[in-house]
């Protein structure tokens, strides 16, 4: 996938039913079907059985096993209420008769109300003074870790421009915080409230759990540390525009267990805040 156009031919699914749609997978890099891309086409599931006036509000998901990226996946949806204001369905994902994964999401008809947000870091670098991932795997080739320089060269539909690189000859603990800008490649325009909310789902689970493994970096890399998606829940609040950057800043209050925490913000480049992410993710050292 290249751009924007390619995405969307991803995640829009084919009809089987009224209630059931089915979707291929594309890797990101790794050998299993990408969280992002199974949250994503649930959500154009779910949203095809809702009235149009309704917008998705809040999503809660949990991965039960890895998708196998040849089978295609079937998106069951159940529909549990359909209220004066707001519209619930779950949502089952599975392969093979096996479930992978399962999704509540809910849509809520447009209402005035008050409104309040936090603030985005004024103290941010902007994407223009930063390096892309492209940027870094073609001037840095040669000294890049074989297993991220794959990671690099698969192509994307986003470019991302993280503020700040972990140096992976140098490793040391970080802050338990990362912040990346991401941008579309390719037209971008004409696109709806619900496609724009499903991408940006997508891309949600991309980064995030970097800011778990931040505080661990002088002895925990990608590497030696299997990790996975657990759960992930995410709340949109206003609508908004992929025509330019948009701020991913996210945090990590937590890691234990084997399990770490992570909490994001997406942020317009004026500091409009689009949408908040919290994911838990397995965060297991690998036995040498």
């Amino acid at each position: 996938m290249t751009t924007v156009d390619d995405l969307l031919n991803l995640l829009v699914l084919e009809k089987v039913s009224d209630t059931a749609f089915n979707g291929i997978s594309e890797t990101v890099g790794s050998p299993v079907v990408f969280g992002g891309q199974v949250l994503a086409q649930a959500v154009n599931a779910a949203s095809r059985t809702v009235s149009k006036e309704r917008i998705l509000h809040s999503l809660h998901a949990y991965f039960l096993e890895a998708g196998d990226l040849k089978v295609p996946i079937t998106y069951t949806v159940g529909i549990i209420r359909d209220g004066g204001s707001f519209s619930v369905r779950r949502v089952t994902a599975s392969q093979n008769e096996r479930t992978i994964f399962i999704l509540a999401a809910s849509f809520h008809k447009m209402e005035e109300g008050y409104e309040h947000q936090i603030k985005m870091d004024s103290n941010v670098k902007p994407p223009e003074d930063l390096l892309s991932w492209t940027d870094v795997r073609v001037e840095f080739s040669d000294a890049l870790p074989k297993g991220l320089k794959s990671f690099l060269e698969i192509k994307r539909p986003i470019e991302f421009k993280p503020t700040a690189f972990a140096n992976p000859l140098q490793p040391k603990d970080l802050p338990p915080k990362h912040q990346v800008w991401f941008k579309l490649k390719g037209e971008v325009n004409g696109l709806d409230l619900g496609t724009k909310q499903q991408i940006l789902t997508y891309i949600s689970d991309y980064n995030i759990l970097t800011a778990t493994l931040n505080p661990h970096a002088s002895k925990a890399h990608w590497g030696n540390t299997q990790t996975a998606s657990l759960d992930h829940s995410m709340w949109f609040f206003r609508d908004f525009d992929f025509a330019d950057w948009l701020l991913y800043s996210m945090d990590s209050p937590n890691t234990s267990n084997a399990r770490g925490l992570a909490r994001g913000h997406i942020f317009t480049r004026s500091g409009k805040l689009i949408a908040s992410v919290a994911q838990e993710g397995l965060m297991r050292p690998m036995k040498k």
